[in-house]
């Protein structure tokens, strides 16, 4: 891959991570309700979800996901049904009183994370979409495929790794300024009304004619 390719394509990782999204959202909450370092499994989970899409473009396969609507609606919906879960979940997720020194903080186990992270991403048909309209046209066909598909996928889970660190931590400190049950239950819930708004998004989301 030519450096001014590989260049602008990184200028266009940073834009897509940056946007807000269905893994964004997932982040800020693990990092609410797990803190830095627990919560930040979530991201690798969310990377592996984005290999599995890269993977999924480079075999093709994305192309047939395109044009088959059975397909599309069947990954869109357990989407949109695994959203809606986590939505639930952050409603009923329970505050602890920082005040009184309680740590009633839920421990998460790193590969219910990771395995959430990964749902998060594998679950959503419109990003293997925009990524097998998007990946194309930094790729040159006259040379190895294997190679180019590699930087790719590096750069891209680099920089989401980066931009996830940085959701995740940015909610992890919000969380020491949430110092009574009331206001994390405000938070929680603000957080659950995300999810349902993904998941909303989500399900609006139309396979574009053949």
């Amino acid at each position: 891959m030519a450096l001014q390719t590989w260049l602008g394509f990184f200028l266009a990782c940073w834009v897509i991570s940056l946007s807000p999204g269905a893994g964004a959202v997932a982040s800020m909450s693990c990092g609410l309700q797990y803190g830095f370092l627990r919560g930040y499994w979530n991201a690798l989970g969310l990377q592996l979800g984005l290999l599995l899409q890269i993977v999924i473009v480079a075999l093709g396969v994305g192309a047939l996901l395109a044009t088959s609507a059975a397909a599309f609606a069947a990954i869109k919906w357990f989407g949109v049904a695994y959203l809606l879960y986590l939505a639930i979940k952050q409603w009923r997720a329970v505050p602890e009183d920082l005040d009184q020194g309680v740590a009633l903080r839920p421990i998460g186990k790193p590969l219910a994370l990771v395995f959430r992270g990964f749902l998060v991403n594998a679950s959503n048909p419109k990003a293997i979409i925009f990524m097998l309209a998007v990946l194309p046209q930094f790729v040159d066909p006259h040379a190895p495929l294997l190679s180019q598909y590699v930087i790719i996928a590096i750069t891209m889970i680099t920089v989401d790794l980066i931009v996830m660190a940085g959701y995740t931590g940015l909610a992890s400190k919000v969380l020491r300024l949430l110092r009574t049950p009331a206001q994390q239950r405000r938070m929680n819930r603000t957080f659950a009304a995300l999810f349902v708004g993904a998941a909303t998004l989500l399900a609006m989301v139309r396979r574009a004619p053949a």
